[in-house]
């Protein structure tokens, strides 16, 4: 450090003349350019009959979910979405991923559901259909992740404790 930097001048033409000169090349300056390109999608995961199939969860409820290019019609444990879902508010839930994928009206859905309410069975398809989206098609992968349809919802009920009337609720108190 025979040179004394004194001034921002000196700085720059210190920084200059180090950049100036070529850097060693080895393997390790070319992974970023090679992390920059995008990487390959995997391969979809569609069975003989030409569906994809994905198992969805919600509380106690488990649901077995089977797409297939079509018209749009979705169905429950052998029973139309209207039928088995009365609610408005649960047949919203069903469409809400192909409208996060922008595919409305363009797959068959065919379900199986069992345990917990209609509630959680609804939650349950969901997010089956949102993974056998992605298995269907891999691309779609980005905008239902970034809606949180993939994630699978952890509550579930509190277990009730000994000593209480409820999981948190004690019995009365009295003072006398």
């Amino acid at each position: 450090m025979a040179d004394q930097i004194k001034s921002l001048e000196d700085l720059k033409a210190e920084m200059g003349a180090a950049s100036a000169t070529p850097a060693p090349a080895d393997d390790k300056t070319d992974t970023p350019a090679a992390a920059t390109e995008e990487a390959p999608l995997p391969e979809p995961k569609i069975d003989a009959q030409g569906r994809a199939y994905a198992t969805g969860k919600r509380k106690d409820a488990i649901a077995r979910v089977w797409i297939k290019p079509g018209s749009g019609k979705i169905t429950i444990n052998g029973r139309d979405q209207e039928v088995y879902f009365a609610r408005p508010v649960l047949r919203m839930l069903l469409q809400q991923p192909f409208e996060a994928a922008e595919r409305k009206d363009s797959y068959d859905v065919v379900a199986t559901a069992k345990g917990g309410g209609l509630s959680g069975q609804a939650g349950a398809v969901r997010h089956g259909i949102s993974k056998a989206l992605v298995a269907f098609e891999p691309a779609l992968r980005p905008p239902l992740k970034s809606g949180g349809f993939l994630t699978r919802d952890s509550r579930v009920v509190e277990r009730k404790k000994y000593g209480r009337k409820k999981a948190r609720r004690s019995f009365q108190f009295s003072k006398r």
